[in-house]
């Protein structure tokens, strides 16, 4: 195919279009999406956060073709950029986590709660703020494992519909291998072969015993019955005082008495409420009266 000098400028300048350089988010932009993150999810942006945002929007702003991050916050803040506000908000709150991410509580679930429980009532334990599936996962295997055919459920949420799709499917890279006890991984894990080579896959039966459900944790939870556990980790510290105390008083009256309540070890609920009682660092219980 000949090309002719007009259809070779044309070319250049659709990839001159394609590769322009995004404008420097500035502090005016920064204060407009921090306020924005602050009143949709409660997340604090403090100025050391401006790389994080610049990082983690720029993508979406060069998918678009803009030449700055203002007509991005313009656009997702219009009519007509409500679908691509959610994905804003997804790459805003995406958060590392691993599978049984600070052991001790996961020993407690299994040494103490467990085996305290009533038999043939079951168990309910909602992971919230539960990003890529890790945490859930591996409260069902250790459910599965101590609870044999006795009823239990796992609820797990996060405001990401992203972190969610990837929570569902339960599959995760095979680094994520030694984060797994061997007894679990032979268990409840497969190891993907051919085209999933390299990754790691969630048994399907334990995959069922999960439900993931989009929701923001600043906003009233859904109706349920009453949870034995409620896991909220490592989000906290997100937060600020005020928003630390109105997600806590959602999730208290659904915890039952006697039920305990899960934060971060570098996280404490002291001064956000009085409803619940300090057993050991890091887990609450609601009294029985």
């Amino acid at each position: 195919m000949i090309q002719t000098k007009q259809h070779r400028s044309e070319e250049a300048g659709r990839s001159a279009t394609l590769t322009m350089d995004i404008a420097a988010l500035n502090d005016q932009e920064f204060a407009q999406f921090s306020a924005l993150i602050l009143r949709i999810a409660g997340i604090n942006m403090a100025p050391a956060k401006k790389p994080l945002i610049t990082s983690r929007l720029a993508k979406r702003v060069k998918h678009f073709q803009m030449v700055s991050y203002g007509d991005y916050f313009k656009f997702i803040t219009s009519a007509a950029g409500q679908e691509e506000l959610q994905e804003a908000v997804n790459s805003l709150t995406t958060n590392e986590t691993h599978f049984f991410r600070e052991p001790k509580h996961f020993d407690f679930l299994r040494q103490k709660i467990i085996p305290a429980r009533q038999i043939g009532k079951g168990m309910r334990i909602w992971s919230a703020a539960c990003s890529s599936g890790e945490e859930p996962y591996s409260i069902a295997m250790v459910l599965d494992e101590l609870m044999g055919k006795e009823p239990w459920e796992v609820l797990a949420s996060d405001i990401s519909t992203r972190v969610l799709d990837k929570a569902r499917s339960g599959l995760f890279p095979i680094e994520r291998l030694p984060e797994i006890p061997k007894p679990y991984l032979s268990r409840y894990c497969l190891k993907g072969i051919a085209e999933q080579d390299g990754t790691l896959l969630i048994e399907k039966s334990l995959r069922d015993r999960v439900r993931f459900i989009l929701h923001n944790l600043i906003q009233q939870p859904p109706r349920a019955e009453l949870f034995d556990v409620i896991f909220l980790r490592n989000v906290m510290i997100y937060f600020d005082p005020d928003t630390k105390r109105q997600v806590v008083s959602h999730l208290i009256p659904l915890l039952r008495p006697g039920g305990y309540f899960f934060v971060g070890h570098s996280e404490s609920l002291n001064g956000i409420t009085n409803e619940l009682r300090l057993v050991v660092p890091a887990v609450y219980r609601k009294p029985n009266s």
